[in-house]
């Protein structure tokens, strides 16, 4: 079987073009809304963060996770990025040079709430007693059974 027949599958790992083109566009989108230079008024008062660009494998369609600063993005804020997608496309055509301009789908970034949930689960006294080293242990060792 060859490789390319290989990576057909849906659990393929992105190749380093994928890779290299999604980080290309994320660029690309932060630039353009750092800077405010959407006609969206909501947008362009949001302070938004592009987190992740996922490239399918033809690179035609591209996954953008987005997140409000500190926070997961809400509904607004994904139907104002849905509404100023082709004007988005244009930029990111402007500064990525592909032979086809990408379709963006954007996407609620969950990564931050699922960081914070944990880390407050570890946080919990109970949880924190059974990770401390038992009376005797140093960190890493294990006891020996007899």
């Amino acid at each position: 079987m060859s490789k390319r027949a290989e990576r057909k599958g849906a659990e393929a790992a992105p190749s380093q073009r994928q890779l290299r083109v999604a980080e290309e566009i994320r660029h690309a989108l932060a630039a353009v809304l750092a800077r405010g230079d959407v006609r969206d008024p909501e947008l362009a008062a949001a302070r938004v963060t592009v987190t992740e660009v996922r490239a399918s494998p033809d690179l035609k369609h591209m996954t953008v996770f987005v997140s409000r600063l500190g926070q997961t993005a809400d509904k607004e804020l994904l139907e104002a990025l849905k509404r100023s997608q082709p004007y988005l496309r244009t930029q990111v055509a402007k500064a990525v040079r592909l032979r086809v301009a990408p379709e963006l789908h954007f996407q609620a970034d969950t990564a931050l709430d699922h960081a914070m949930r944990i880390d407050a689960l570890m946080r919990r006294p109970e949880v924190a007693r059974d990770l401390r080293p038992a009376d005797g242990e140093e960190a890493g060792e294990e006891k020996e059974q007899p």
